[in-house]
């Protein structure tokens, strides 16, 4: 039986704000912070409880038993009253996490918001200054093996510099505007985890890195979108800044193993690592290649790009679920190892090919297609 409280408590849950978990978003949450006063998914709870009881206490909607207080502080507080509070002045270059986000990015929300106050207190937000030093263990390009390097972040100079001896050059000088991050601890093995990409000489490459504390990774991740931005700023003053922010690192569409022939008819299934990046198809003998082996562009539908299905048997008992990447220059003969995969390859694909072709977007063609290094590289400034 149902009693009064749990009642009240069910009333309340269906306000506006309170049928969706206040840190991350997903639908009916089950549990609450009660001294905080919202409501949150068990994921977030948690979260909540590693901070310990002195920051949330939280307990189970229908699962535990709540006093007459506990019940009227969700009452006066409530989960859009908690975010005006709390997310007052959340930079525009974070990034606000939803509930099919990574662990960190998801833990470091809701740490900012109610441990450290970040949101609350401006001056406390350090990957705004537009500069950053510190140290990451970074993947060898050669080798799997990571090593202690130095990192120095500059909005100024544009850059991003790592070091193998501090007193030393720099042994490669990253430019932030032609930078995009991800976080990826399900590839890299580590849950405070990135993989840089950028354009060198022509073609991508890729760094992982990672740091034994996830706080110290997320500020590296957000002072690279928050340089980033305020570059924007500067190069396109009248532009809005919602417009500007949709132009920051963007997570990777999909990625995953599918089995790829060459050209010609008698050529073999083999099985390579894809990453959809944007308008970029590349694939890579193994998932942390430094370099892909070959990167296709993805254009619109209206330029010949298309996506086809073949329920029929291509002599691989591996690759049972086939499909075909149309471009004007070559098809592309795919396949996945099952149906599901197939079906998501093709609904990401499938909306990148109806999406328009931005400036930026042609850039990237121009390189891909010359299949040459160019001493032109891709800017996020591009295409003004």
């Amino acid at each position: 039986m149902v009693d009064h409280n749990q009642k009240l408590l069910q009333e309340l849950q269906k306000k506006s704000g309170n049928n969706v978990c206040a840190d991350c978003g997903s639908p009916e949450p089950d549990w609450a912070s009660y001294n905080l006063g919202i409501f949150i998914c068990m994921r977030c709870a948690s979260i909540h409880r590693g901070m310990g009881a002195h920051i949330s206490k939280v307990k189970h909607l229908k699962l535990d038993r709540w006093e007459d207080s506990q019940v009227e502080r969700m009452k006066e507080v409530g989960n859009a009253a908690a975010k005006n509070k709390y997310e007052e002045r959340v930079p525009p270059c974070y990034r606000r996490p939803n509930w099919n986000d990574p662990q960190v990015l998801i833990e470091q929300w809701i740490r900012a918001k109610y441990e450290r106050e970040e949101f609350s207190h401006p001056e406390r937000q350090t990957y705004l200054s537009g500069t950053m030093e510190g140290f990451l263990m970074k993947r060898g390009k050669e080798d799997s093996r990571y090593q202690l390097r130095k990192f120095i972040l500059s909005e100024n100079e544009d850059t991003l510099k790592y070091h193998v001896r501090e007193n030393k050059e720099p042994k490669g000088i990253l430019k932030l505007s032609e930078l995009n991050v991800v976080f990826a601890p399900a590839k890299i093995g580590h849950m405070n985890s990135m993989q840089l990409t950028f354009m060198k000489d022509g073609t991508t490459r890729h760094i992982y890195v990672y740091h034994e504390e996830p706080e110290v990774i997320n500020n590296w991740y957000t002072a690279i979108r928050c340089a980033q931005l305020h570059l924007l700023q500067v190069a396109f003053p009248s532009t809005p800044q919602s417009d500007l922010v949709l132009r920051l690192p963007k997570d990777f569409a999909r990625e995953g193993w599918l089995w790829k022939t060459g050209p010609r008819a008698s050529d073999a299934h083999r099985r390579r690592w894809f990453t959809l990046d944007n308008r970029k198809l590349m694939y890579h003998d193994e998932p942390l290649d430094a370099y892909p082996k070959g990167e296709i562009f993805v254009g619109n539908e209206s330029n010949g790009y298309c996506i086809k299905v073949s329920n029929t048997g291509n002599g691989c008992k591996e690759a049972r679920f086939p499909f075909q990447l149309v471009t004007p220059e070559r098809t592309y003969c795919l396949a996945a190892t099952s149906h599901d995969d197939r079906d998501g390859w093709l609904a990401v694909l499938q909306q990148t090919i109806k999406r328009p072709v931005t400036p930026q977007d042609s850039l990237v063609e121009a390189i891909l297609v010359r299949k040459r290094a160019t001493s032109n590289p891709i800017s996020i400034f591009s295409g003004r």
